[in-house]
């Protein structure tokens, strides 16, 4: 694979899943380094009136703890965070997030292209965007909008996922950087992460 892109410092990654993506992001959550410096913001499709278990479901697995953020909570170093249930996801200029309960977008709330386009406006080429398993369009968009932006995309392998529905959207929508597995996608974050020690 092409390491060019790893000289061009990033700022975060985003995460975007839905129907058989849990497998894939326990797997990246549970490989990374324990001192893994960038943030992990992700957006996962989740059943809206259940508040408890999946973060905690995600943190049993992930080496680094897993939150829910606050609305306008600074966006930290090494973090990992998680879209609430039924609120839309944003980043927002000033590096924090912010919460809303606007329309479903995509019949989702959180909706994967919020969370991505609007880091991909304050992030551009300073981002990875990831999209993972699913079995709807979410994320297409927010995909489309990070590569026009400058940052790099990652999409799971067709051959790997549950449901292809999701990254055969991205894939369609704009030139995807990457279509890897996931044993690929850790190998490739765990190289990465070496570049900002």
């Amino acid at each position: 694979m092409d390491r060019q892109h790893l000289h061009n410092r990033y700022k975060a990654i985003v995460i975007g899943g839905s129907a058989g993506s849990f497998q894939g992001i326990t797997r990246i959550l549970s490989s990374i380094p324990e001192d893994f410096s960038l943030p992990i913001i992700m957006c996962l499709h989740r059943l809206k009136h259940v508040r408890n278990g999946f973060t905690e479901a995600l943190s049993i697995k992930s080496i680094k703890p897993v939150s829910e953020p606050a609305d306008k909570e600074n966006i930290k170093k090494g973090q990992v965070y998680l879209a609430p249930a039924n609120y839309h996801l944003s980043v927002e200029l000033g590096n924090s997030f912010s919460l809303s309960t606007e329309e479903m977008v995509n019949s989702s709330r959180p909706a994967i292209d919020i969370t991505m386009e609007t880091a991909a406006y304050v992030y551009k080429d300073k981002l990875i965007g990831i999209l993972l398993s699913g079995a709807n369009r979410d994320g297409a968009m927010g995909m489309k909008r990070i590569k026009e932006r400058g940052g790099l995309t990652i999409v799971q392998d067709l051959s790997e996922c549950m449901i292809q529905t999701m990254p055969a959207a991205a894939l369609q929508a704009t030139e995807i950087d990457y279509s890897l597995k996931l044993d690929e996608m850790v190998s490739f974050l765990n190289e990465l992460d070496k570049h900002y020690k």
